[in-house]
């Protein structure tokens, strides 16, 4: 599995898994339901691409499952060995309970299609007024692109709800841009306060949380608070304040895989708090808010990586452990102990 959310309205869980499927799971029921969705894109499967994240919109809430708006990214093969991320609007309709299918999907947006098969991103979130889709474009493994703003590589775009770019945006010479010098934006999350913070992958040390700002500039790969994998020093923010600064970094990392902001009653303590997919060390963790600043304030063991995390209607967390090594991941209901 790589990604969740779930369907507004429902109890209904919509989960993609890499390989190119994807189930719903009714979470009603003690013994919940499973049902196969059809209408899936081709993906490029290997690495870490194949099928990504899904969004829907919360303005379409409601118990009918005729015809839903929804939105998917993946992983998308080029010529010549070349493959980019690409995300989809579609209409997902369920003509019985166990029948569900993606119809009329187009591709609305996508990445300039490189060689390799890492750092997609693509992650997705719909902004807290339902006008505008954020979409995260790693830099693909390719550094230096995360510096330049004529492409869309390391950076966050935002775009209306049909793809085209956000009236309001940062830079007129590319109008899909909303900030860059991101590396591997891994989630998107806004907070009550519909202030928008990332998650990203460092490179050896240098996981961070981000407030995302419009024309805001990253620092990548310029700076960082890790290093390089080959032991190269990268410098440190602190040696660029015209660069934005994490929130919060690690050293050791923490390898997000995804984060939300709890918004729910069940755990009444941890509201506001981002609660973040962790696969090293695997488990849970837990940051707190005070404005633009943020702090690391707890963390949850589990013994396998956690790819996703998500909040239920009713505050339940629901985890999604990675299936690495296993061709299997558990899908965990998460309640206060």
């Amino acid at each position: 599995p790589w990604a969740a959310a779930f369907i507004p309205g429902t109890p209904l869980l919509f989960v993609t898994e890499k390989a190119g499927t994807a189930k719903i799971v009714d979470t009603s029921t003690d013994s919940p339901k499973v049902v196969t969705v059809s209408g899936l894109p081709k993906v490029d499967y290997g690495g870490q691409g194949g099928l990504g994240d899904v969004a829907f919109l919360d303005a379409e809430s409601g118990p009918s499952l005729d015809s839903r708006t929804i939105y998917l990214s993946w992983a998308e093969a080029g010529d010549n060995d070349t493959r980019g991320a690409a995300v989809g609007r579609g209409t997902l309709r369920c003509a019985t309970a166990y029948a569900c299918e993606v119809t009329d999907l187009a591709v609305i947006w996508r990445q300039p299609k490189v060689t390799g098969r890492g750092h997609y991103s693509h992650r997705i979130a719909v902004s807290p007024d339902g006008q505008h889709l954020y979409i995260a474009s790693g830099d693909r493994q390719k550094m230096d692109p995360a510096q330049d703003t004529s492409n869309n590589l390391g950076s966050i775009v935002r775009l209306n709800l049909d793809g085209t770019p956000a009236n309001g945006n940062p830079l007129p010479a590319n109008p899909e841009l909303w900030s860059w010098g991101h590396r591997n934006t891994l989630g998107l999350a806004f907070d009550a306060a519909g202030k928008l913070w990332n998650i990203e992958h460092g490179a050896a040390g240098g996981d961070e949380i981000n407030l995302v700002k419009p024309g805001a500039n990253y620092g990548w790969p310029l700076v960082s608070e890790g290093d390089h994998y080959d032991g190269a020093k990268i410098p440190r923010h602190s040696t660029r304040p015209d660069l934005a600064a994490p929130a919060v970094s690690w050293n050791p990392v923490i390898a997000p895989g995804d984060m939300i902001i709890y918004r729910g009653d069940l755990f009444k303590a941890w509201q506001g708090q981002a609660v973040i997919a962790a696969m090293k060390p695997a488990g849970l963790v837990r940051v707190s808010f005070d404005g633009e600043k943020a702090t690391e304030v707890g963390r949850h063991a589990f013994e396998r990586r956690v790819r996703e995390v998500v909040e239920a209607p009713d505050g339940a967390i629901w985890v999604l452990e990675d299936g690495r090594g296993t061709g299997k991941g558990d899908l965990i209901r998460l309640t206060p102990g």
